[in-house]
């Protein structure tokens, strides 16, 4: 058995596989966000972090097969990346390797998103591809080539402001929608009236970034002007959609690549998948989408659960 830790902004994961990568034990828990607010300081998601992972544990079951642990240390495998929230996966991990007597291996959590997703979307059919990574933390195009126990990411762009997921959050709040609002706000989104489809956001895009203030601040304009709350939730979708899909087809010229990974919370959004499907897997664009099971979208550990695995095997 393998033991995968992930401790991200939103999220207290843990999951534990087997020697072939099939989920034992899969264990999450959403950190509590007063109504009203739009986060949490990180001080107070590691408090609760704490309390989680004792509760978690106890419902992962039985350890005595366990082989190995692997824990998201980071957000990204960057220099100079980290998150004080990460801390408690870590500690944890650390300990029960100890007691176990067992190897543990690091990764960082944008890995364990691209692993889940080549999981549960199907292993893209090649060594090297095109990942986006979409989350209330993380807004990344990225050049991904597969390694024998990991990946080696280049990243290529990035929201220069606001994350997806935070733009997201932000507009779902001020239309009166629960924390974290993604889910929420594609509920409302089906609602919108065709009469009403006229609403649009600017998808600002230069080169390989975007950026996701400026549609922010024309969304709330619309909703202070007493706009359908459902036609403004299907124009943040079509925004997000729009700015990828620009980004996108631009990195496949420059780099000439074709299989492209979507992974994150974010990108467990239905109509944004449909949108880039349609759009980027024309026969004229060539493109090769795939996206990890919604389940798996969000934040989990099955991901650095697999990576785990494979760091195991190659040791």
């Amino acid at each position: 058995m393998i033991l995968g830790i992930d401790t991200s902004n939103y999220t207290t994961s843990v999951c534990l596989i087997d020697s072939l990568g099939k989920i034992v034990r899969d264990q999450r828990k959403l950190l509590e966000v007063e109504a009203g607010e739009r986060g949490l300081q990180q001080s107070a998601a590691l408090f609760q972090h704490i309390k989680n992972l004792p509760e978690l544990m106890e419902g992962i079951g039985d350890l005595r097969e366990l082989q190995a642990i692997c824990v998201s240390s980071r957000p990204r495998p960057l220099a100079g990346s980290y998150m004080p929230v990460f801390l408690a996966g870590e500690t944890i991990a650390r300990s029960l390797a100890a007691a176990f007597q067992v190897p543990l291996y690091r990764t960082s959590h944008q890995e364990g998103h691209i692993a889940a997703g080549e999981a549960t979307a199907g292993k893209v059919p090649a060594d090297e591809f095109l990942a986006v990574h979409l989350s209330g933390g993380t807004s990344d195009l990225l050049r991904v080539k597969r390694l024998a126990a990991g990946y080696q990411i280049e990243p290529l762009g990035r929201s220069v402001d606001l994350h997806a997921g935070q733009f997201v959050d932000r507009v779902g709040v001020a239309l009166g929608l629960p924390f974290p609002a993604g889910p929420h706000l594609e509920k409302l989104a089906r609602s919108a009236s065709p009469e009403h489809a006229a609403i649009r956001l600017p998808s600002p895009v230069s080169g390989l970034n975007w950026s996701f203030a400026g549609p922010e601040t024309a969304a709330r304009k619309y909703i202070e002007s007493g706009a359908e709350p459902a036609a403004v939730a299907r124009a943040v979708e079509d925004c997000i959609a729009k700015g990828l899909e620009k980004v996108i087809r631009k990195a496949m010229e420059q780099t000439g690549l074709q299989a492209i990974l979507v992974v994150g919370g974010v990108a467990a959004n239905l109509h944004i998948r449909n949108r880039l499907r349609r759009r980027l897997g024309h026969p004229a664009v060539g493109a090769k989408l795939f996206f990890s099971d919604p389940r798996y979208s969000t934040d989990n550990a099955y991901g650095v659960a697999r990576i785990g695995l494979l760091a195991y095997r190659h040791r």
